[in-house]
């Protein structure tokens, strides 16, 4: 899996490289300003006048740090290729850095640099309309304070924002967001939108950062391309960097001989008479995925109702513990799903013996997804609940489950940044895995995996995987089924959860526009077979 470094990773691989000899920070700069020129003309080909209507016009805004000094570069490069270019500095430049102050130079003796002032910037946009870009290299990922504090650069930016004519290119990030958490800092959640700023197109270097795919990153960003500035793959060895889940390996997910059983048995615990929806998605999901066979449990009042909508899956009657406990007492049973719809008291019942079974009867453990009112039930005793869970459990919280579970960590999640780098959703995962002792899938357009041990991985659905139809009722019990599925053959949990993710969004994709909860398993044969 590709690697999603924080704004600390990325400065300790590049200063490793200059102190090894490797690279010098000038040409690490110059490579990054041509890593954006080369991007924004491979995404906006057209963003050249028509012939006869003079040069394109650029507006370089640069910052106090090394961001402003990537700007520099491609305020040079861009009037090399015979755009027209203004630039602003937000600072001195006598206090920037040795760098980006060589490239300051390099660029004043071409060119004029101008304070950056909201009336300075005002009356350019005001005499210039025309101008095709404007390229935010401001602060990239060097902030550490909320914009408002910067003698009203906010005001600029706000202004930038609005004028229409430009496309607007950030280098590293949009200026005011943090490269770690993809959270603004200083913002309110309820701030309005046009208080921050949004690039149309943001280029960034050698990884993406965990902020490009967390909370508001992906808006905030619009496109992101990531630019190759030539550290070698030997300077990755970042202590435990986060992961971006990537397709899993065909081999990985096909069936070798043997019997259904050979493939694993999974069960998935049902709610009451009129509350057996969300098991069925689950349990489909997890006969979908490859386990060789998926048992409903579900209580007597409900059978009849089941009974009517299943044909593959099997069925057996749950009524209470003692029931689930005897059904456990069967050793080919591999993985179990709890949660989806199967309401509070009879969650409350049902887990201990779950887990405790799990965890007794088998070697190793029994996979146990817990998801929805599994987890909810906990929400006045999470500790109750964490001292059952094993090595071999998965929760799969979305925000208002994660919040019943992690009061502290979703409120420090909630709290408004005041500094970069701000608490974000890799975090709180990572801290809630360590908590609770086993997976967490942390849901959400931005899911977000973590296991005790502190690995990160990432499943956002965003930029080319973006998959909006995801958001409609029972797709998180699809999901659902699709770890306990993976579980059930085998799988360790942290591959499972990672896998079952990607397939997730992978089958939503496949569908498209319209899909319901029901189309994700019937999408999964067409997205295996494609890998």
């Amino acid at each position: 899996m590709s690697e999603l470094l924080t704004g600390a990773e990325m400065r300790a691989l590049e200063q490793a490289a200059i102190a090894r000899g490797d690279v010098t920070g000038l040409e690490l700069m110059e490579r990054a300003g041509a890593g954006v020129v080369r991007a924004v003309l491979e995404t906006w080909p057209g963003i050249w006048p028509e012939l006869g209507q003079g040069a394109p016009r650029a507006v370089v805004l640069c910052g106090p740090g090394n961001n402003g000094g990537d700007g520099f570069v491609i305020a040079r490069l861009l009037l090399a290729r015979g755009w027209a270019v203004e630039v602003f500095l937000f600072g001195d430049p006598e206090k920037l850095p040795p760098d980006a102050r060589a490239n300051h130079d390099r660029w004043h003796a071409l060119g004029a640099v101008r304070p950056l002032e909201e009336t300075s910037l005002d009356g350019y946009l005001e005499a210039h309309p025309e101008t095709a870009l404007a390229v935010d290299a401001l602060f990239g990922t060097g902030l550490t304070r909320p914009l408002g504090d910067l003698r009203g650069v906010q005001a600029v930016l706000s202004r930038w924002q609005a004028a229409a004519a430009p496309q607007v290119v950030a280098v590293d990030l949009p200026s005011g967001l943090c490269s770690d958490s993809g959270r603004y800092i200083g913002r309110d959640r309820d701030d309005p939108p046009g208080r921050v700023v949004r690039a149309n197109l943001t280029v960034s270097f050698h990884r993406p950062r965990l902020g490009h795919l967390l909370a508001e990153g992906p808006e905030a960003c619009g496109a992101l391309v990531v630019q190759d500035i030539g550290l070698a793959p030997s300077q990755d060895a970042v202590p435990g960097p986060a992961r971006r889940v990537d397709a899993p390996p065909a081999e990985t997910l096909a069936k070798g001989g043997g019997h259904k059983f050979s493939h694993g048995h999974a069960v998935v615990i049902s709610g009451g008479f009129g509350k057996t929806g969300a098991a069925r998605l689950a349990a489909r999901g997890a006969l979908r995925i490859g386990s060789g066979l998926v048992t409903l449990g579900v209580p007597g009042a409900a059978q009849m109702e089941v009974a009517g909508q299943i044909t593959g899956l099997m069925m057996t009657r749950v009524e209470d513990g003692a029931a689930l406990a005897a059904l456990l007492e069967d050793g080919r049973i591999t993985a179990l799903c709890l949660g989806p719809g199967l309401g509070l008291d009879r969650a409350r019942a049902l887990v201990p013996v779950a887990l405790d079974q799990a965890a007794e009867r088998a070697r190793p453990a029994r996979g146990v997804v817990l998801d929805a009112d599994a987890l909810t039930a906990y929400r006045d005793d999470p500790e109750a609940l964490f001292a059952r869970l094993h090595a071999r459990s998965v929760l799969t919280p979305h925000d208002g489950e994660f919040a019943r579970l992690f009061p502290d960590l979703a409120a420090r999640l909630g709290d408004t940044p005041h500094a970069g780098p701000a608490y974000s959703k890799a975090d709180a995962a990572r801290d809630a895995a360590r908590r609770a002792g086993c997976v967490v899938v942390f849901k959400g357009p931005d899911t977000v995996i973590a296991d005790p041990q502190g690995r990160v991985a990432v499943n956002a659905g965003v930029y080319d995987r973006a998959a909006p139809w995801l958001a409609t009722a029972g797709t998180g019990d699809v999901l659902a089924g699709f770890v306990t599925g993976l579980l059930a053959r085998g799988m360790a949990p942290m591959p499972a959860a990672q896998t079952a993710a990607w397939l997730h969004v992978a089958c939503a994709r496949h569908f498209g526009p319209g899909l319901i909860s029901e189309d994700l398993p019937e999408a999964l044969p067409a997205v295996l077979r494609a890998l």
